[in-house]
């Protein structure tokens, strides 16, 4: 840029010599510089060649970085998401975080190294993956002269949760009907039947839906001979989940299950009636003792009057001991003086 500008000014010495000659010159030395100056700014933002695979729960890289390797510290970096609308994951501007607009989503989980802008590394990590963060991300990186952008994938592997097997009863043929379930997986998982010596069965129906949480999925099959354990198993990739459930080793026979149920029913229908007459003789009983128990509180009542009764009786008795009292000593008393009226005489 330096070099342009001395060129322009000893062009225009020259054109003080020849000034109608020299104006095509000077604006064709004024292109030639802005051009150069463009080329020397410009870079190729580039990201990793293949998805970026990530395990749910855990933190992920996002690679991103500019070549040649210059500095990016003052530049504009963008982190969007190209296959949702207005998905902004971060945005570094003006030599500072702008996370103002910044998706709800992702707040308090994405980072930027600010030390390797420097060299030109815009990488971004994203901490505690989840299966709603798969998807197409957009590393945007624009100076005042020149921009760029790179696109990395990123896939999301979620574990499951252990496959549920569940019985669902019989078909008309006493054939056991089975059923296994299990959700949580990105991406879809595999899920197969197996037998004791681990020869794969056909299921019957299989079922597979997806959510936030990831893929379900439920497969049916139906037991019709002797098979000892039936394993119901899941995988992806290297990761395997698996259940099993031991099968009768004789055939089912639906008139057997109707004894059985039949027999269960009569089993509890006479327990409940020992239960129902069990209640009624203690409810009997405890009747009895209820009649007991007034009489001997109507026998509790009689004592009390009676009590009351000796009671007052003995009030009555103390009133009149009171009285033979009080006449007596009214006897005494003229008694004592008769005797004093003597004794004077004498």
């Amino acid at each position: 840029m330096i070099s342009c500008i001395i060129l322009f000014i000893h062009t225009l010495e020259l054109k003080l010599l020849c000034p109608s000659e020299m104006k095509f010159i000077c604006l064709t030395v004024l292109i030639i510089c802005g051009i150069t100056d463009s080329r020397s700014e410009q870079y190729e933002v580039v990201g990793p060649a293949d998805p970026v695979i990530a395990l749910a729960g855990e933190d992920v890289i996002l690679p991103c970085s500019v070549k040649p390797s210059i500095s990016v510290v003052d530049m504009r970096v963008e982190w969007f998401r190209s296959d949702l609308i207005d998905s902004v994951v971060y945005l570094y501007e003006d030599h500072d975080d702008r996370n103002a607009e910044q998706t709800e989503f992702y707040r308090g989980r994405t980072k930027l190294n600010h030390e390797e802008l420097q060299s030109g590394n815009a990488s971004l990590k994203l901490s505690s993956v989840q299966v709603s963060d798969e998807g197409r991300y957009k590393c945007f990186i624009q100076s005042k002269s020149w921009y760029d952008d790179a696109t990395v994938d990123l896939n999301v592997e979620a574990v499951g949760r252990p496959p549920v097997i569940t019985v669902d009863g019989f078909d008309d043929t006493g054939g056991l009907h089975l059923q296994c379930e299990s959700e949580g997986w990105n991406p879809e998982p595999v899920l197969e039947w197996l037998n004791s010596e681990g020869v794969s069965l056909s299921s019957e129906t299989a079922e597979t839906s997806r959510n936030t949480d990831g893929f379900r999925v439920k497969h049916s099959i139906t037991v019709h001979h002797s098979v000892g354990k039936v394993h119901c198993r899941v995988k992806l990739r290297h990761h395997i989940l698996e259940t099993l459930i031991i099968a009768s080793n004789k055939k089912f026979n639906p008139r057997t299950t109707s004894i059985i149920l039949i027999s269960a029913v009569v089993l509890l229908l006479v327990i409940a009636g020992m239960l129902i007459a069990a209640f009624f003789k203690k409810h009997r009983k405890l009747g009895q003792l209820n009649n007991k128990n007034g009489e001997i509180k109507q026998e509790h009542d009689q004592l009390l009057k009676e009590k009351s009764r000796i009671q007052e009786e003995c009030g009555n008795l103390q009133d009149e001991i009171g009285k033979i009292q009080q006449e007596y000593d009214e006897c005494n008393k003229r008694i004592m003086q008769g005797e004093e009226g003597n004794k004077t005489r004498i």
